[in-house]
């Protein structure tokens, strides 16, 4: 088995795939509301951790910064 191949003897790289990556973080957008309303609705009244609806409520924020850095790095590349 060898490590490593001449360069002569490499396969050409594959294209790259392209995708759009917003509705992946509109799924993950979604994920954390719906786990902020259970969290609001059913966790926090009986119990006083309050970190559970800070999580979700980063996790929001960082989707919705990651949602418009992908929308704007996806209107560049068109």
């Amino acid at each position: 088995m060898r490590l490593w191949l001449k360069d002569s003897e490499r396969k050409p790289d594959p294209a790259p795939v392209k995708t759009d990556d917003r509705l992946a973080i509109i799924v993950g957008l979604a994920a954390w509301v719906v786990a902020l309303v259970v969290v609001l609705v059913i966790a926090q009244p009986f119990n006083g951790n309050a970190i559970l609806g800070w999580t979700c409520v980063v996790g929001i924020a960082l989707g919705i910064a990651g949602f418009f850095y992908t929308a704007a790095r996806h209107s560049r590349t068109d």
